[in-house]
């Protein structure tokens, strides 16, 4: 596989995202992004609709950068279930 590093971000407070991480035993680190400028940033923080409502969220996208810091790659509306092996695939 290539020389690889999987990092999350988060709207979240740092605590909330830690007690997150615990509860899914996450092993990579996770960033948090509470005033949205980073997330604003990468396009991945605007308007969602659920059953209705209409809110301000987050897309869930991920974004291969190389050792450069291009993006090379950007998936979005990712299936969380087969996401993670589809990458893995990609990158070996």
């Amino acid at each position: 596989m290539k020389n690889a590093v999987v990092v999350g971000m988060s709207a979240d407070s740092p605590q909330k995202q830690k007690k997150f991480c615990n509860k899914q035993n996450f092993e990579y680190p996770m960033l948090c992004d509470e005033g949205n400028d980073v997330l604003k940033a990468y396009g991945v923080w605007g308007k969602k609709k659920f059953m209705g409502r209409e809110y301000n969220g987050i897309f869930r996208n991920t974004y291969v950068i190389d050792e450069n810091g291009i993006i090379k790659k950007v998936y979005k509306k990712v299936n969380v279930k087969t996401h993670a092996m589809d990458i893995l695939q990609e990158l070996g």
